[in-house]
């Protein structure tokens, strides 16, 4: 109305890509993540694994407050979570 969007339905990459996106951050922490063992660098490779399929995802996660918040949890074959990684 009057040159402005009164409602709008977005579909973009992430709701598309949302299942490979799950599965391929799962495979990407399950062959880095060793005795629970992880740093910064580590943490840096598993996020690259969603940036390829929404990479402006990941650009506008950096945008506030600075770095790009992160639960990381592994659960074992029985569904017992083991391990949960966080950064803040």
């Amino acid at each position: 109305e009057n040159g402005i969007v009164q409602e709008v339905n977005l579909i973009v990459a992430t709701v598309n890509n949302k299942a490979a996106m799950n599965l391929s951050i799962r495979a990407a922490a399950a062959a880095l993540i060793k005795g629970g063992k992880y740093d910064q660098g580590l943490l840096n490779q598993v996020e690259m694994a969603f940036r390829a399929y929404d990479p402006c995802f990941a650009c506008s996660s950096h945008s506030l407050p600075g770095r790009t918040p992160l639960i990381l949890r592994v659960w074992d074959a029985d569904g017992n979570l083991r391990v949960e990684l966080r950064r803040d």
